[in-house]
């Protein structure tokens, strides 16, 4: 069994440092964790979507953590229903990668779901009966019974054979026997039993094989294989989602950070002019997001309010889909001249969610819109909207409980920024809603047309009309191992030559196709209103690929530093190697004017090659536009808005290397490079034919 490691990270530290710490408190379980994943899924692209998906999970739940259960075993919960969830895509079965443990994961995949989960939480996980009795919502002795039928079933998949014919009514006490736990008066009466009973006998011994098995099997698990750049892979996923949060980090670990802070500062929410189909709205709503919706009769007028401490919010209307469920508001300080919004992550929490929402998506991430006129009209009010979970129900009330506000500070020298995120304030409070809801239709058509970008097949499969937003959905063949496509943007929509502005976040991973070599994914774009489509076009902007493009370079301290090697067309250099605590190594490539990549993959490998590796990971950079003009990234958050679809390059990786065998040093053997990444822009309009 695989131990878990003892937390030496306090849940007040958790919730302090927020979502670092969680992807730390992963990272140092990610073994673990990553094999439960496993036995579910077996897919990487899938995995990497099981850990965002947690890790986000947790971040949204720590404020209703309760100590009634350790911190893992409620982490634990969280991960197996994502892993429920991302299972039932069938799809989900073989890859070049599950040919680790095949023998066992096989077995695992016939057994029945509970049964499986029981086995794998109890001799993969490593954790107690009581603990997975909890975790599956059942009893301890139906824990018991799950973990004996699974056992049993396990037999006959690893070889044993032909049926058993124990007596039934001794084969709830195997396992506590075969464990010995079990009581001394019950393990005397089933010794006596077994001793006279020829069938009970063979029954027990290859029960007790299988456990064995397993257990040596599952001991093997340390051997099992996490990928170098997964937990980087999910990072740079986190970094993108969490755009606020991330800003917190006084150094620039990862540049994605700064990428998501410059995002909360640039985009701001289009103004829809509507049709004017109603011109009471025109004359009488302030807000201009919210007057779109309601001249086309997509939602009402709310007049619900809250005050704490002189801060009242009033909600204004509420609009649901399928897609989500958008909510308007009004906050206005009525004791000084301050404005504030609402955070979705900070303070905001719906009551009833597990009732009447779904939490099959996330909900969608709006900034402030810092230039309408509505907003730039008054210093103590501010309009707004946030984005909820969508409903499983055609309609229900929503008891929304806010208790933070975070207080708007905008840059003195441009009032259509943020000044900071790394010293937000907010102000706490206490606001309750009930907030009546009508989910709206949204209308599917399904789409026929493929076409190729970089040489990659792109299929479109449906387009999604909703009143808050319109999807587009596509799939991805990256079949071809060397280059594959790991995100493609686009920059607009156009539907009966009316055109919508694509999400500034790009596309989201949803799964894979029955073809493994699909994957697909969404976009989404500003609300059409109900237009009925009859020509489709849409503009890509860009392309991010992955290269396959191994290659090793030994590290010969007897040589010196600096070294330098050939690759992708780029002379890198390997500035330092110290062998300390921790080991200290840089690499290096300033010279980005025309480089192939923006930044690598690759992994640092220790003289003893079994040790594991911790690494801490500072990066430096350059920023670039569309047209080539260079920007020093220090000055980000003011030149952001002047750059056109900006591309970052890695020019220097700073490496921290401990050794998780304490007091020992890592000397680096090797650098193992996998391949690289590189963003090219794209312009082509293609267009889509409607089934």
């Amino acid at each position: 069994m695989i131990p878990a490691k003892i937390d030496p990270m306090s849940i007040t530290t958790i919730s302090e440092k927020g979502v670092e710490s969680i992807v730390d408190w992963f990272n140092q379980r990610k073994q673990s964790f990553y094999i439960l994943g496993w036995s579910y899924l077996r897919n990487q692209q899938q995995m990497e979507e099981l850990f965002f998906r947690s890790i986000i999970k947790v971040q949204k739940e720590l404020p209703r953590f309760k100590s009634e259960t350790s911190f893992e075993t409620w982490v634990t919960s969280i991960f197996i229903q994502n892993c429920r969830e991302l299972s039932e895509d069938r799809s989900l079965q073989v890859s070049e990668e599950s040919e680790q443990h095949k023998e066992l994961f096989k077995a695992l995949d016939q057994l029945k779901k509970y049964e499986k989960e029981a086995v794998v939480l109890t001799y993969i996980k490593g954790i107690s009966k009581e603990e997975a009795a909890y975790l599956l919502q059942v009893s301890v002795e139906k824990m018991k019974e799950l973990l004996f039928s699974g056992i049993q079933s396990l037999r006959k998949e690893l070889g044993y054979g032909s049926p058993f014919n124990g007596c039934k009514e001794y084969h709830k006490d195997y396992i506590d026997y075969l464990e010995r736990t079990l009581d001394r008066s019950k393990r005397i009466d089933l010794e006596k039993h077994i001793y006279h009973c020829p069938d009970c006998q063979g029954d027990l011994a290859t029960f007790q094989d299988v456990m064995l098995t397993m257990l040596n099997l599952t001991e093997r698990m340390e051997d099992f294989h996490v990928p170098s750049d997964f937990m980087g892979n999910v990072k740079a996923r986190l970094a993108e989602k969490e755009k606020q949060r991330q800003q917190k980090n006084k150094k620039r670990k990862r540049i994605t950070l700064v990428f998501a802070s410059v995002f909360s500062l640039l985009i701001s929410i289009g103004v829809f002019t509507g049709s004017f189909t109603n011109l009471y709205y025109t004359w009488t709503e302030e807000d201009q997001q919210l007057r779109a919706f309601l001249q086309q009769g997509l939602g009402e007028r709310l007049t619900l309010e809250a005050e704490s401490d002189g801060l009242k919010i009033k909600i204004k209307s509420a609009i649901a889909d399928d897609v989500q469920t958008l909510v308007f508001y009004e906050i206005e300080d009525t004791a000084k001249d301050n404005q504030y919004v609402i955070d979705y992550h900070e303070g905001v929490s719906v009551e009833n969610e597990y009732e009447i929402m779904s939490s099959e998506t996330y909900p969608r991430y709006y900034p402030p819109d810092l230039k309408s006129a509505e907003n730039n009209k008054e210093k103590n009010v501010f309009y707004g909207k946030m984005s909820l979970l969508p409903l499983t129900t055609d309609n229900g009330t929503i008891k929304l409980k806010i208790t933070k506000l975070q207080k708007l500070i905008r840059d003195s020298s441009d009032q259509n920024s943020f000044s900071t995120y790394e010293n937000m304030e907010f102000e706490t409070g206490e606001w309750n809603f009930e907030i009546p809801v009508t989910k709206k239709p949204s209308i599917e058509y399904e789409l026929d047309e493929e076409t190729k970008v970089e040489g990659i097949p792109v299929r479109f499969n449906k387009l999604t009309i909703a009143p808050t937003a319109t999807i587009l959905q596509f799939a991805i063949n990256n079949e071809r191992l060397e280059k594959r496509i790991d995100g493609l943007n686009f920059d607009n929509l156009e539907v009966n030559n009316k055109k919508v502005k694509a999400d500034i976040y790009g596309s989201s991973f949803l799964g894979s196709l029955l073809d493994m070599n699909w994957n697909t994914f969404q976009t989404h774009f500003e609300p059409l209103f109900g237009e009925k489509p009859k020509e489709v076009h849409v503009q890509f902007a860009s392309v991010h690929l992955t290269f396959e493009d191994p290659k090793t370079i030994e590290l010969d301290a007897s040589r010196g530093y600096p070294q330098t090697f050939e690759y992708a067309g780029s002379t890198i250099s390997i500035d330092k190697v110290e062998v300390g605590q921790p080991t200290i190594v840089v690499i290096s490539n300033r010279e980005v004017e025309n480089r192939a990549y923006q930044s690598l993959h690759f992994n640092i490998v220790g003289e003893d090659e079994n040790e594991p590796i911790s690494m801490e990971i500072n990066s430096e950079g350059v920023l670039f536009d569309k047209n080539g003009t260079k920007y020093d990234t220090i000055d980000i958050p003011i030149v952001y808005e002047k750059i056109e679809q900006p591309r970052y390059f890695d020019t220097v990786y700073s490496y921290g290397l401990h050794s998780d065998n304490a007091g020992e040093k890592v000397v680096p053997k090797r650098l193992e490079i996998y391949g690289y990444n590189s963003t090219i822009y794209l312009d082509e309009v293609v267009k889509i034919s409607l089934k």
